[in-house]
């Protein structure tokens, strides 16, 4: 017997591209995000969280601590919670990731903004 489950997602836009949460538990959260050509995720970090990113396609230039790393198809970044992070789509194409979030507390109020290109410090 095969059984169909279908669940509403809904998408959250944001001036770099958008993000739909795929699931979540209550310690963990796993979101796919499109970062649009030319966007850039702030540089940030996180009190309660920690996240794994793995890139699906595309290719992303990632600020780390004080390293810069490309990364592209099946390649994955590691941020350590209160790890300075930035993600950057200098492509043409989308740059898509999956990004897995560990921790306490999931929510967008988590994020400690430090720069942002779109202004919302």
């Amino acid at each position: 017997m095969t059984s169909t489950f279908t669940k509403k997602i809904e998408r959250e836009t944001r001036p770099w591209g958008e993000y739909f949460v795929i699931d979540q538990g209550e310690c963990f959260k796993v979101k796919r995000i499109t970062v649009y050509p030319g966007g850039r995720l702030s540089l940030q970090y996180h009190n309660y969280r920690s996240e794994h990113w793995t890139i699906v396609s595309g290719i992303g230039s990632v600020k780390i601590g004080k390293k810069n790393i490309i990364v592209g198809p099946n390649e994955s970044i590691y941020v350590e919670k209160k790890e300075i992070h930035s993600i950057e789509n200098m492509e043409i194409n989308e740059l898509v990731l999956i990004e897995v979030q560990v921790g306490k507390i999931l929510e967008e109020n988590d994020i400690v903004r430090i720069s942002d290109i779109y202004g919302r410090l």
